[in-house]
């Protein structure tokens, strides 16, 4: 006889009392003491009658408790490892919702909206461009939504654009694809300083990969700069207006103030 066999057999004979169950002599069934709930059922095959034990209601809560806290454990775990990939910048986990200081109230307000809005955005692919001085706490409200967006179990990859041209520079042309495909796999893509690149042609078709592998698969991008709205409408050049054209369909602009908000903490001493 297999384990198995051995297994279903036993379910399947008469079972003994424990010290948390008592027999119902009215059905002749198994109950448990704490819950009054049957811990056996009855069935017939070909005429024989078999009695398997089954989970009372307070087994039942149990097991389902401890389903969900493995769940829990596991979601927690995602949730980490999404992060530490995600946010390769320490420094981008300590910018949330939780930790604002409250110099861009309005910005920081349509920020919360789009994490609780996420699903609708993802659907229609809409993003972000939030533009505006150096220094004004663009990157820190992109902090905000990636780590929100972290905590509810969604892919989120901040970096830069120095980064990533720094990583496609180094590869062939296809493991340079590979990667750009890896970038899709992120349901939401934040990319900080459209602009501070170095202004090659070779460059600018690398920012325009980017942005266009995004576009085309319909993914949300959320993209700072410090360039003005004015600027990326009337683009020097052809190269410049691809780029541009792109985020403008996708991602809504969003000013942050003119107060800098870096120089004020620096002067306070509060910056690390």
């Amino acid at each position: 006889m297999t384990t198995l066999e051995s297994q279903v057999r036993g379910l399947l004979e008469p079972q003994s009392l424990k010290a948390d169950t008592y027999l119902d002599t009215a059905e002749n069934l198994l109950y448990c003491k704490k819950c009054r709930t049957p811990r056996q059922k009855r069935f017939e095959v070909c005429g024989k009658i078999y009695t398997p034990l089954c989970l009372c209601r307070c087994l039942q809560a149990e097991a389902e408790e401890k389903e969900r806290r493995q769940k829990h454990r596991e979601f927690l775990d995602r949730v980490a490892k999404n992060r530490s990939l995600g946010l390769p910048e320490p420094a981008l986990r300590k910018h949330t919702f939780q930790n604002d200081l409250g110099f861009n109230p309005a910005q920081m307000e349509r920020a919360r909206e789009y994490v609780a809005r996420w699903e609708e955005h993802e659907k229609q692919g809409t993003g972000l461009l939030l533009w505006g001085y150096v220094g004004t706490g663009k990157s820190y409200i992109a902090g905000c939504i990636a780590n929100a967006l972290l905590d509810k179990g969604v892919p989120v990859l901040m970096t830069n654009f120095s980064r990533l041209l720094n990583r496609l520079t180094d590869y062939q042309a296809g493991d340079k694809n590979a990667y750009l495909q890896s970038l899709d796999a992120y349901r939401l893509l934040i990319v900080d300083d459209l602009g501070v690149e170095r202004g090659s042609d070779f460059v600018r078709e690398q920012v325009f990969q980017i942005i266009d592998s995004r576009y085309r698969r319909g993914l949300p991008l959320i993209v700072t700069t410090n360039l003005t709205l004015r600027e990326m409408k009337a683009p020097e050049d052809v190269a410049r207006a691809r780029i541009y054209d792109r985020i403008l369909q996708r991602c809504v602009p969003l000013q942050v103030n003119r107060v800098n908000i870096r120089a004020q903490l620096s002067a306070a001493g509060k910056l690390p």
